[in-house]
C-alpha cells in the first residue's frame, strides 16, 4: 500500500495565500456584481478630478477659506433629503433606472464644470450649484446601488462581497487623488472636468448592461409614510440600530480628518499632511487585501464592535504620541478599524432586511455613514479651539471607545449576533433562495 504523496511548499505556500487574500467568489457568481465593480472604479477615479478641481477653483476665484467651507454646507441638507428619499424611491421602482438616471445626471453637472471652466471668467455660483446637485444626486442614488448587493450577490458571499467594494473604494481613494491633483495642477480645471465627463459617460454605459432590478409587485410609491416605515422597522431591530448608532458615535467623536494641519504644526512636521490625510485609506487597504479571513465569520457584530473600538483606540493613540511616523501609523490602524467594521455592517444590513424595505434602510444607512463625519469635523475644530490639538484628537478616541462599550451595554444582541442562528437572516436567506429557484424553474420552461 503506497502513502499518498504530502503537498508540495509552493501548494501549501498557495493555500494559506488564497485564505488570507480577498475572496473572489461574488465576482465569480454574478455578472452584475462585476459590472458594478468596474463602474464604482471608473466613477471613483473620474469623480475624484471634479472632488479636488472644484474646491481649488473656488479658492481661485474667491482667495477665501469661508468660500471653500461654504461648500460643505451646501452639499448637507441635499443629501440627507435626497438620501431619505431616494431610499423609498429605490423600493418603488426599478433600482437600474435609478443608478442610470442619476449617473446620466452627474455627467450632465460635469458637463456644466466643463463649459463654465472654458469661459473666459469662470463664474462662482454655478460651482455651488453643481456641487449641491452632485450632492443631491449621490442622495439618490446611493441607496439603489447600496440595495442592489444584497440581491444579486448570494447571502453567504455578503463579507467577501463588502470587502472587494472597500478594496475598490480605497484603490481610488489613495490613487484618485493624486492623479487628480496632477491633472489640475498641469492640465487645469478643464481637463479635470473633461475627465470626470468621461468617466461618467463609460459608467452609463456600463450601468445600461445591468440586469433589471424591479420592485415588488405591491410597492407603494415613495411617500413620508413609507420612509417612516423604514425608519420604524429599524429602530425595532437591535441589532440593526446597533450598527447605525456605533457608526455615528466612531465619527462623531473620533473623526478629526479637519484638523490634521493644526496637527501636523504641532508636530514639526507640515510635510506629513498629506501622509496623514492617506494613511486612513492605506490601512483601509492592507486590510481589504488580507480580508479573506472574514468570509468564514458568523458573528459580524462583533466584527462591528471591535472595528469601531479599534479606530477610536488609534485615534486616541494618534493624538497622544508626539512623534510624527508613530501618529501616522496610529491613523493607518484606525484605517484598518473603520474598514472592518464597515465589513460587518454591510454583511448584517444586506443579510438581515427584507428586499421590500433594502432601499429605504439604506437611505438611513447614507445618513449615519455621511452626518457623523459632518458633525465629527464640528466636533474636532470646537474642541481643538478648546483644549489644543491633540487633546482634541484623543479626548475624542476616548469618548469613542467609551461610546462603543455604552452601546454594546445597551444593545447586547449586537455582540450576539450570529448569520447562523440570528432569525431576520435565516428568513432573508430562505427568501433569497426561494427567488433563485423561481428563476431558475423559469429558466427551464423557457421555449428553446
Amino acid at each position: 500500500m503506497t502513502s499518498k504523496p504530502s503537498p508540495k511548499p509552493a501548494s501549501k505556500l498557495f493555500t494559506k495565500l488564497s485564505s488570507v487574500l480577498p475572496d473572489p467568489a461574488p465576482w465569480r457568481s454574478s455578472a452584475d456584481f462585476r459590472l458594478l465593480w468596474v463602474q464604482g472604479l471608473v466613477t471613483y477615479f473620474s469623480s475624484f478630478m471634479a472632488l479636488i478641481a472644484l474646491p481649488l477653483q473656488v479658492k481661485e476665484l474667491t482667495g477665501s477659506p469661508l468660500a471653500v467651507g461654504a461648500m460643505g454646507a451646501v452639499e448637507l441638507v441635499p443629501l440627507v433629503v435626497c438620501g431619505l428619499y431616494g431610499g423609498a424611491l429605490a423600493d418603488a421602482v426599478d433600482r437600474r433606472k435609478v443608478i442610470v438616471a442619476t449617473e446620466a445626471g452627474l455627467g450632465v453637472l460635469a458637463l456644466i464644470l466643463l463649459l463654465n471652466a472654458v469661459l473666459p471668467s469662470p463664474m462662482l455660483w454655478p460651482l455651488y450649484v453643481v456641487a449641491a446637485g452632485v450632492s443631491a444626486l449621490a442622495g439618490l442614488q446611493r441607496p439603489a446601488l447600496d440595495s442592489l448587493l444584497a440581491r444579486i450577490v448570494p447571502h453567504e458571499q455578503q463579507t467577501a462581497a463588502a470587502a472587494l467594494n472597500s478594496l475598490r473604494w480605497q484603490m481610488g481613494a489613495i490613487a484618485g487623488p493624486a492623479l487628480a491633483g496632477l491633472v489640475v495642477t498641469y492640465a487645469g480645471h478643464a481637463t479635470a472636468y473633461g475627465v470626470t465627463l468621461v468617466g461618467f459617460a463609460v459608467s452609463v454605459l456600463l450601468c445600461r448592461r445591468l440586469s433589471p432590478a424591479p420592485p415588488a409587485h405591491d410597492a407603494e410609491k415613495p411617500s413620508l409614510r413609507g420612509i417612516a416605515e423604514g425608519a420604524r422597522y429599524a429602530w425595532s431591530r437591535p441589532v440593526l440600530l446597533g450598527t447605525y448608532a456605533i457608526d455615528l458615535a466612531a465619527m462623531f467623536f473620533a473623526f478629526p480628518n479637519t484638523i490634521f494641519p493644526f496637527l501636523a504644526d504641532e508636530l514639526d512636521a507640515e510635510w506629513s499632511l498629506g501622509l496623514m490625510y492617506a494613511a486612513g485609506s492605506v490601512g483601509s487597504l492592507v486590510l481589504g487585501l488580507t480580508s479573506g479571513w472574514t468570509s468564514r465569520v458568523r458573528r459580524h457584530g462583533l466584527l462591528v464592535v471591535c472595528g469601531a473600538a479599534g479606530w477610536g483606540l488609534a485615534i486616541a493613540a494618534a493624538g497622544w504620541f508626539s512623534n510624527v511616523w508613530l501618529v501616522l501609523l496610529c491613523l493607518g490602524f484606525a484605517g484598518a478599524g473603520d474598514m472592518l467594521s464597515g465589513l460587518g455592517r454591510a454583511t448584517i444590513w444586506n443579510q438581515t432586511i427584507p428586499e421590500e424595505l433594502r432601499g429605504r434602510l439604506a437611505g438611513i444607512e447614507v445618513l449615519s455613514y455621511s452626518v457623523g463625519p459632518q458633525l465629527g469635523q464640528v466636533r474636532a475644530g470646537a474642541m481643538a479651539g478648546w483644549t489644543g490639538t491633540r487633546a482634541a484628537v484623543w479626548t475624542g478616541g476616548v469618548a469613542c471607545v467609551a461610546s462603543v462599550g455604552l452601546l454594546c451595554l445597551a444593545l447586547p444582541k449586537l455582540l450576539t449576533y450570529d448569520a447562523e442562528k440570528d432569525e431576520d437572516a435565516l428568513r432573508h436567506k430562505a427568501r433569497q433562495q426561494a427567488r433563485g429557484e423561481e428563476r431558475a424553474g423559469a429558466g427551464r420552461e423557457a421555449p428553446a
